[in-house]
């Protein structure tokens, strides 16, 4: 399994996040793919995903917060299911200079995701 968060919006309509993975062999409904490339040293306020999805980090290392102060770092390689696209968001910052390139794979609405939390 590859390593991940998920970004949801909890009952209280914060956003928090749940460290596990992504199983490897398991498919789902998605709608598109597009990529996207951000300077190194780059920071994104307050802000919801605009929709469910996948973001895969290609290059660039990122710390994210959530407004409950949950913090997690995404590293190249990791996986990020966004699903937070109500509720009082998240916002993000570059740690190491490099850019962030990552690719957005939008799940179809009612699509099952592949995550699997790490037990507890």
């Amino acid at each position: 399994m590859l390593h991940a968060f998920k970004l949801y919006t909890g009952p209280d309509n914060d956003s928090h996040v749940i460290e596990g993975a992504v199983k490897e062999h398991e498919r789902t409904d998605v709608l598109a793919i597009h990529f996207r490339e951000t300077p190194g040293n780059a920071a994104f306020d307050w802000h919801n995903d605009p929709e469910p999805q996948y973001v895969l980090t290609l290059s660039g290392t990122l710390e994210f917060t959530t407004r409950g102060g949950e913090v997690f770092v995404v590293r190249p390689g990791d996986v990020l299911l966004a699903t937070d696209h109500i509720g009082s968001g998240h916002k993000w910052r570059m740690l190491d200079g490099q850019p962030w390139r990552r690719a957005y794979v939008v799940l179809k609405p009612g699509a099952t995701d592949s995550f699997v939390p790490n037990a507890k």
